[in-house]
């Protein structure tokens, strides 16, 4: 099914020893995982492998441009082929390979579809073998998104092609959960055929599981353990820095005064993406990018204070609005890939303040974790159960967080600013 210049460790390998056969015309596909996991790189991965047959691939992204997607392409492209297979993909990509894309919060539906395939056909006769739609909204009424989902695979069907969509799954899934789909793609399983879900593991590590396979039978998960980038679903010990433009990149953050906003201004010099965790009635200092938690999505991020205390070694208040702030710091660092932190390291290897937590549960989920000591004016990182010196970190995934004090000094500001002129050069703003 696979051409043989694609590595033979690729994740789509996996797919093709474990389901028995592809998706076919009006088929529907969807790889489901938390942010940042690599929902977008096992789409593209998805368009490689059909493009390198020359089937055409239609590419729907919603909420990003044509160059961001582009570079996408280009970046697993050089990460997982060798170099002779380069040209002949990348003309398949002027040929047989059209993205397209739709302003964020557009719910894609049928209608839109159709209104695509109609335009490429007439104007340049192109129609897709493969549809692949980044990032549909599954939230909302169910029997409305079922009938959605419906009149998209009739569209396929009519159109001999076959849907791949990713789905945002909102926590962290148990294990005995993913003995089924879960939400939020559980109401719908009799109208998908194949579901993939990447589950990070031991740091960079990611668990596929085919959840569902249209031609299997018993009820056990099919699931493999690989050593895989996150950014590019391609194996690590393959792996070189994606070359992605800024926008891939997602500050996590809380905006709120001093490091944090200072992390939210670097972000904004070097055009990275910025998200803002806040709550209802709070005002943070920051605004650009910001995500308001609902209650019960607070409630994810939830912890005693008793064991907060007992894994930072002192006491904190007891009110509402810090349990609020405990509880949006771990949506900064759930989805992030590593975490940087402006502060103080404490002799008993704390991280001082309440933004202690973050690096606390960076630890917690075998995050990469750098601090900046305002006292010794260096960067540390936490390495074999101790603070280890550093020199110029760099950011190297496309989910980071980025936070710590109020009382950011001038050495902490030029540390931030540092950070990102070593990872993405100087800034063009």
């Amino acid at each position: 099914m696979y051409p043989s210049d694609v590595d033979e460790r690729s994740p789509l390998r996996v797919l093709d020893r474990s389901v028995t056969r592809g998706l076919g015309p009006g088929g529907i596909g969807v790889v489901m995982s938390r942010a940042g996991v690599g929902k977008t790189a096992f789409l593209v991965q998805v368009g490689l492998n059909n493009l390198a047959q020359s089937r055409p691939v239609l590419h729907i992204s919603i909420g990003h441009s044509k160059g961001h997607v582009t570079a996408w392409y280009n970046a697993v492209i050089s990460d997982r082929l060798h170099s002779s297979a380069h040209d002949n993909l990348h003309a398949q990509l002027r040929t047989n390979h059209i993205i397209q894309t739709f302003p964020l919060n557009t719910h894609l539906q049928a209608e839109h579809l159709e209104a695509v395939l109609a335009q490429h056909k007439n104007q340049i006769g192109f129609e897709p073998a493969v549809i692949l739609i980044d990032d549909w909204d599954w939230d909302g009424d169910i029997p409305t998104r079922a009938a959605e989902l419906n009149q998209l695979r009739a569209t396929a069907k009519r159109t001999q092609s076959e849907i791949w969509m990713s789905a945002r799954v909102h926590r962290v899934v148990p294990e005995i959960e993913l003995r089924q789909i879960p939400q939020p793609c559980k109401p719908f399983k009799h109208l998908t055929d194949i579901v993939v879900f990447l589950e990070p593991y031991a740091g960079a590590h990611v668990r596929v599981r085919v959840i569902k396979d249209q031609s299997r039978h018993q009820q056990e998960t099919v699931t493999t353990n690989l050593n895989i980038d996150p950014d590019t679903v391609s194996p690590l010990d393959l792996h070189a820095p994606p070359d992605l433009p800024t926008s891939a990149y997602t500050l996590l953050s809380g905006g709120a005064p001093g490091a944090e906003t200072e992390f939210g201004v670097c972000a904004e010099l070097w055009g990275l993406t910025e998200h803002n965790f806040s709550y209802p009635g709070r005002q943070p200092t920051r605004t650009r990018g910001i995500v308001e938690l609902s209650e019960a999505e607070l409630l994810q991020g939830e912890v005693s204070p008793t064991y907060v205390e007992t894994q930072l070694k002192r006491s904190f208040p007891t009110t509402k609005t810090f349990q609020k702030t405990l509880q949006t710091i771990w949506h900064q660092v759930a989805t992030a890939g590593e975490v940087f932190v402006i502060g103080l390291i404490l002799p008993d290897n704390t991280v001082n303040g309440g933004t202690g937590w973050a690096a606390e549960l960076g630890r917690r989920f075998h995050k990469e974790v750098h601090v900046f000591d305002q006292e010794r004016q260096a960067w540390f990182t936490w390495k074999d159960e101790h603070w280890a010196p550093e020199v110029h970190p760099k950011i190297t995934t496309i989910r980071f967080t980025g936070t710590g004090t109020r009382f950011l000094s001038e050495e902490g500001r030029q540390a931030i600013h540092n950070l990102f002129q070593h990872t993405f050069g100087p800034s063009s703003r």
